[in-house]
């Protein structure tokens, strides 16, 4: 069993997709990285594959055994997103079981969130890539929701637009809240972080 966990943010890498609802995965990995080790957190740096940037750290305050973490953002775009994150659970030994991916969700609301284990991609091109790399689904999933476009907006249009302007005040609660899932799940584990975050919203 893994001691290290594997915590990924899913987004496009570069200044012009930073906004977009496709990159919150992103955002929830930058405010993780902000808390590792309770030290006013850690710098990324490229990782030695060069596919990915990486922070290594552990969760809590200084001097506790928080769990050991290990947290990824791939530098490929959405779609090839399995590649390089195989290769990081290759180089730290890291099994499915001790894999987070966290992510936008159109089936699910602005505001809310979901965590969980397994499941299909549901039309995600990272998790369809994902998916394809590993040869398995049976990893965490923290869904942030992003919800549906509005009217006959399409689907890849939306999803690579950046937020209304009512929804951008709200961001950073969100992506708070999606860290604090995360840290529930390697904390407390799969069904307590269910218990406190599925049926939340702002």
């Amino acid at each position: 069993m893994s001691e290290v966990w594997l915590v990924v943010g899913l987004g496009n890498p570069g200044a012009s997709y930073a906004g977009h609802r496709h990159n919150v995965g992103y955002l929830v990995a930058d405010e993780l990285a902000d808390r590792l080790d309770g030290q006013g957190g850690a710098t990324w740096r490229a990782h030695k594959t060069g596919r990915a940037d990486v922070v290594e750290g552990r969760l809590g305050a200084p001097g506790t055994d928080g769990p050991r973490i290990v947290l990824g953002r791939p530098r490929s775009y959405m779609n090839e997103t399995g590649g390089p994150v195989k290769a990081l659970m290759t180089f730290y030994k890291v099994e499915p079981d001790h894999l987070v991916v966290v992510h936008d969700e159109l089936d699910l609301p602005f505001g809310t969130m979901r965590v969980k284990l397994g499941g299909g991609d549901n039309g995600h091109n990272g998790l369809r890539s994902l998916r394809g790399a590993l040869g398995t689904g049976d990893f965490y999933r923290v869904r942030i929701g992003i919800g549906r476009p509005p009217g006959r907006q399409d689907v890849s249009d939306f999803v690579l637009s950046n937020y209304s302007t009512t929804e951008r005040k709200d961001v950073p609660f969100q992506v708070y809240d999606g860290a604090d899932a995360v840290e529930s799940l390697l904390v407390d584990g799969l069904e307590r972080a269910q218990q406190k975050f599925n049926n939340a919203s702002r």
